[in-house]
């Protein structure tokens, strides 16, 4: 466990820094003295932490699999899967590869092609697994989908990356798949989870079972060259078209080095990563880089429930623990007594990606589970991990960290001519850039090659977010270059007004716009979702209106503020600001294939 010292001081916006002893921590972090470690890094050399393929090859699978199959992890389990009703299933290193080999053999007597790509619909259920490995066993290139999304953007996904196979599930086919089939002339094979023993398959499909149980599992991952095409991850833009970001196999080194020095992850460690591998931190995380270091993976198939889930890291002995700021803030709800009566002794570290985790949420780890939350930042582009708060290292809450070793990241800020300025004092405000040249950068945007050169300055990969890096080189988020107020003059990050009306007792989520003003260009309003015990008021308005101006100051503060039973988020949970911004001022909403239509609070859905 990571025992925090009292002599905790105080830094940015009156919160604690957390500092750590590094000798308290069981075991010992893989990072422990970070400038060291950056200093020595080369990509290169971490590569041995990788087994390859003949002739310098690198492939996925292999790495996160077979190799394991072959040595002293094959008994090991890999995959530990609890479905919805409470059963269960665990696969052996050794068990696992070999379905996979069936899968990726099967493919074959299909006649898919290396380079076809393969579309995965399905929930969090074993074969999704299966699927995903032995396409890239196979050197296919695996698009994961959302299981809830609609058949809009299931046919908008297919018919962008030419989806030669669908794997989903009866249920998903017919009520998703089956109408649109005809407009997708590119999907030769649908391949049906039929986990229910239905009579007959519907016309054009093939039971899984028939292909897969009578494949045989002789079958060698063929030579991939690091730059072979392997993930296909799609990303909700402004326009009503979504971006399809290409990664290669090559990326595998990001997945173990940020497994290994951004999770922590070692050996013994049960890991359980709660996003859905529809999302790319669920494949990335909740597939890829647990295997990759051959430790337990903990699959849950349900959705969100906090009780259920304290359950099931305390009767796991889940080590590990990566989520989402969406989740962290559901559980803030219910409290930190919530807590209280599971023994979650054995949970050492826990991670959070998918937003800015506000320092209430970090702080909210402490008082709940006695050690933080630690953020890190990334995005679908960057395929894994790029800036981290470290298991050994001072958690400063509402910091994304320092980047990993291997990464250079700066802010900059855009000239006239083009280029950028590296930005070197201290807390002041522009772009965060990383330098070129990491294994998972993507490699394009799939069919829009102008889209992805605009992406670049130089030799540096423009984010698209607004950040500070203070003195200690820990980097701050702001907000998205395009949600960023600007205000009379200031430049107001949303994040900071959103963080700051979170402290108030009675919010439970908040998200601000900027709202058109004749006068200063843009006034700051706010969205606020109340928690329970908490109902709307002028009163409760005009306190909270008080508070963000007592901590902010009146420039920053909002200048008005709607309540909401909820707040539009998308399914892997980010709140969606600009279609806030779009349905406040009458504006086209873009693409919304990734919002959650149920809008009410994850606490209150059913799973």
């Amino acid at each position: 466990m990571a025992a925090l010292r009292d002599d905790a001081v105080t830094v940015l916006g009156g919160w604690p820094r957390l500092r750590k002893e590094p000798a308290t921590l069981a075991p010992r972090p893989n990072l422990l003295d970070y400038e060291a470690t950056r200093a020595a890094f080369s990509w290169e050399a971490a590569r041995a932490g990788l087994s390859g393929l003949p002739g310098g090859g690198l492939n996925i699978a292999h790495e996160a699999v077979h190799r394991h199959a072959e040595g002293p992890r094959a008994g090991k389990v890999a995959l530990r899967w609890i479905g919805k009703d409470g059963s269960r299933r665990e696969l052996t290193y050794a068990a696992l590869a070999s379905d996979v080999r069936r899968f990726a053999r099967a493919l074959g007597t299909l006649g898919v092609r290396p380079g076809e790509r393969v579309f995965l619909l399905m929930g969090r259920i074993p074969e999704l697994y299966v699927a995903m490995l032995g396409a890239l066993s196979a050197k296919c290139v695996v698009s994961p989908l959302f299981s809830a999304f609609g058949p809009e953007p299931i046919a908008t996904r297919i018919g962008m990356g030419q989806g030669a196979v669908l794997v989903t599930t009866p249920e998903l086919y017919r009520r998703r798949v089956e109408a649109i089939r005809s407009s997708l002339p590119s999907l030769r094979h649908v391949i049906l989870v039929d986990r229910g023993g239905e009579a007959e398959a519907p016309a054009g499909t093939v039971r899984w079972a028939e292909l897969f149980d009578g494949a045989s599992d002789a079958f060698s991952v063929p030579a991939t060259d690091p730059e072979d095409l392997a993930l296909l991850h799609f990303t909700s833009g402004t326009t009503g078209r979504p971006k399809g970001a290409m990664h290669v196999h090559g990326a595998v080194l990001t997945h173990y080095v940020t497994g290994l020095y951004a999770l922590d992850l070692h050996e013994d460690d049960i890991f359980w990563c709660t996003a859905d591998p529809g999302w790319v931190t669920g494949t990335s995380y909740g597939v890829i880089a647990p295997l990759v270091h051959g430790v337990t993976n903990l699959v849950v198939e349900a959705e969100f429930d906090a009780q259920t889930w304290y359950s099931i890291l305390a009767a796991e002995k889940v080590t590990v623990w990566y989520t989402a700021p969406t989740a962290i803030r559901m559980m803030m709800r219910l409290g930190a007594e919530a807590v209280r009566g599971y023994d979650l002794s054995h949970l050492r570290f826990m991670a959070s990606v998918g937003e800015p985790l506000n320092p209430e949420g970090v702080m909210f780890g402490v008082e709940a589970f006695g050690r933080p939350f630690h953020d890190n930042w990334w995005q679908t582009e960057t395929g894994g991990i790029m800036i981290a708060n470290y298991a050994a290292m001072d958690v400063k809450p509402g910091s994304m960290g320092r980047p990993l070793p291997g990464i250079e990241a700066a802010i900059v800020q855009r000239q006239p001519d083009g280029t950028v300025r590296v930005v070197d004092e201290p807390m002041v405000e522009g772009e965060l850039a990383l330098k070129k040249g990491w294994p998972s950068m993507f490699r394009g945007y799939l069919g829009e090659e102008e889209r992805y050169r605009k992406c670049f300055a130089g030799d540096w990969y423009l984010t698209g977010d607004l950040a500070k890096k203070d003195e200690e080189g820990y980097f701050w988020f702001v907000g998205r270059a395009d949600d960023v107020i600007k205000s009379a003059g200031h430049l107001i990050g949303p994040f900071e007004v959103e963080s700051a009306l979170m402290e108030h007792p009675a919010v439970a989520e908040a998200a601000v716009i900027g709202k058109p003003d004749p006068i200063v260009g843009e006034v700051v309003k706010a969205f606020v979702a109340l928690k329970p015990g908490f109902s709307p008021s002028e009163e409760l308005r005009r306190d909270l209106l008080g508070h963000a101006r007592k901590r902010l100051g009146p420039a920053v503060a909002p200048k008005e503020i709607d309540f909401r039973e909820s707040l539009p988020r998308t399914r892997s949970g980010k709140i969606m600001r600009r279609l806030l911004k779009a349905r406040e001022l009458g504006l086209p909403e873009g693409d919304l294939s990734t919002l959650e239509s149920d809008e009410r609070p994850a606490a209150e859905r059913s799973p």
